[in-house]
């Protein structure tokens, strides 16, 4: 909301149905718990966020399935939270990178649509000889067209959570409801792990998950590097909605 002001008369705008919450974010349809820290946990974000949930969206179609004949279902979402107030959209999985430039031409707002889009940004901050790796949730249906919409180089290296107890399976296979949190986490950091021992020359993680920022400390105390993920970037994505206002 803008206002205008005189010596005599101070005028609010309107023309939006809520106000105070410009970020809009799309969800996956699920049902597993969403810890603090989780982008579809509201508490963790320092500010007002809108949310939208696409029916039928399961994360086993975006994630394993490429997101097939979903396109329609998440522009008429977006459009939606824009008329609501959102001035910028997001959504809760990295796979979405898919619909970046259909998403951002069909809602005429700016438009994140995975963590992935952060990479470029940390390759321009390592020393010669470093670069950017993943972790991701589903290293094996991460492909070329996914890392392309994200403006991800296509040989940066990936690891993904498959093999792990309990993350890909209550994420995406769906096979519970509950989740034990300490072997999440486990899974994430074991990824991690993994990576940099694979590629030496990694010298930042990227986080594609939207689940996985619970886990981003753990990490990187292990790792001993930088740690990005979806947190990272909303955060900044939201600061140019709303500039800090200095005294």
């Amino acid at each position: 909301m803008t206002t205008s002001a005189s010596s005599s008369s101070r005028i609010a705008r309107g023309g939006k149905a809520i106000y105070g919450a410009p970020l809009g974010i799309l969800m996956l349809e699920a049902r597993f718990p969403r810890i603090p820290g989780d982008m579809g946990n509201g508490t963790t974000w320092p500010f007002p966020v809108l949310y939208r949930v696409v029916s039928g969206a399961s994360p086993e179609k975006v994630v394993l399935k490429g997101a097939a004949g979903l396109l329609p279902d998440f522009i008429d979402a977006a459009k939606d939270l824009v008329r609501l107030g959102a001035e910028a959209i997001t959504t809760n999985c990295g796979f979405l990178s898919l619909f970046q430039k259909e998403i951002a031409a069909a809602v005429g707002v700016p438009v994140a649509t995975s963590s992935l889009m952060q990479v470029p940004w940390v390759q321009a901050t390592l020393p010669p000889g470093k670069r950017v790796g993943l972790v991701t949730v589903s290293g094996s249906t991460l492909t070329p067209a996914h890392l392309e919409g994200a403006g991800v180089p296509l040989d940066t290296p990936l690891v993904g959570t498959e093999s792990g107890k309990e993350f890909f399976r209550v994420l995406i296979k769906a096979e519970k409801d509950d989740m034990d949190i300490a072997q999440a986490e486990r899974d994430v950091v074991e990824a991690g792990k993994e990576l940099v021992a694979k590629h030496p020359d990694v010298g930042a993680i990227v986080l594609e998950c939207t689940n996985m920022p619970p886990y981003a400390a753990a990490l990187q105390a292990e790792v001993g590097l930088p740690v990005y993920d979806i947190y990272s970037m909303i955060t900044w994505f939201h600061a140019g909605l709303r500039p800090r206002v200095f005294a």
